[in-house]
């Protein structure tokens, strides 16, 4: 009797593999097992990604303000840069808005400020860093961030040629897209067959031009408290 009672019991990995029951906990044990798997996976991927984003963000910071030669003149002379990350209350009325930002520091003065926006391309979100002068009056440079355009089209709003358009036009003043040479001062040169993307730069510019032309002062600028 004993023995035939033992042979009635499957062992565990029989019972798994031969029965229904036991192959659906062994699938969903092995889903659980590959999902956390992935989740760490993801967890350091997007620790990564972040890691590099902010090391080309804080890179491309000196550019925007002095642009690439001077920036090198300056990196390698004896005069320190402070790149201070901070937020900026902007707006008025029940939307007022957040800006992330960097306020730059030159041999004890400020240089200029460079802010983080991002809003709608024609495919997905547009990251950029605006580049502003220390008076707020200009823009002195631009850099695409992030962007998933449409290859050969809409990527060319990263084309150093495009972006140069920006530098130099003034925050008072709101800029627009013309399909052409058009000669205004206040016209961004449209990228041939992606006006969409131009244009979507174009307004997240003039989104941070006209939140910060009356209210980016040194008093406003709130540094962010590194921990330690």
């Amino acid at each position: 009797m004993a023995h035939a009672l033992k042979q009635k019991i499957p062992s565990p990995g029989r019972w798994l593999r031969d029965t229904n029951l036991g192959q659906a906990w062994l699938v969903l044990a092995l889903a659980i097992l590959f999902g956390a798997a992935l989740a760490a996976v993801q967890v350091n991927l997007s620790r990564r990604i972040e890691a590099n984003r902010q090391n080309e963000t804080l890179s491309k910071i000196p550019e925007l303000v002095w642009g690439p030669a001077r920036a090198r003149e300056i990196k390698s002379g004896s005069a320190a840069v402070q790149i201070i990350p901070g937020t900026l209350q902007a707006g008025s009325g029940a939307n007022p808005i957040t800006l992330n930002l960097f306020k730059v520091i030159h041999a004890g003065q400020l240089a200029g400020w460079v802010i983080k926006a991002g809003g709608q391309g024609y495919a997905e979100k547009i990251d950029l860093l605006i580049g502003i002068d220390p008076q707020v009056s200009a823009l002195t440079g631009l850099f695409v961030l992030d962007q998933k355009e449409t290859p050969g089209l809409g990527n060319k709003i990263t084309a150093p040629g495009w972006r140069g358009q920006f530098k130099g036009r003034s925050t008072g003043r709101p800029l627009t897209v013309a399909a052409g040479l058009s000669g205004s001062e206040a016209a961004i040169d449209a990228i041939t067959g992606a006006t969409i993307s131009s244009r979507s730069v174009t307004r997240i510019v003039n989104r941070v031009m006209a939140a910060v032309k009356d209210s980016l002062e040194v008093d406003t600028f709130r540094p962010i408290e590194r921990r330690s």
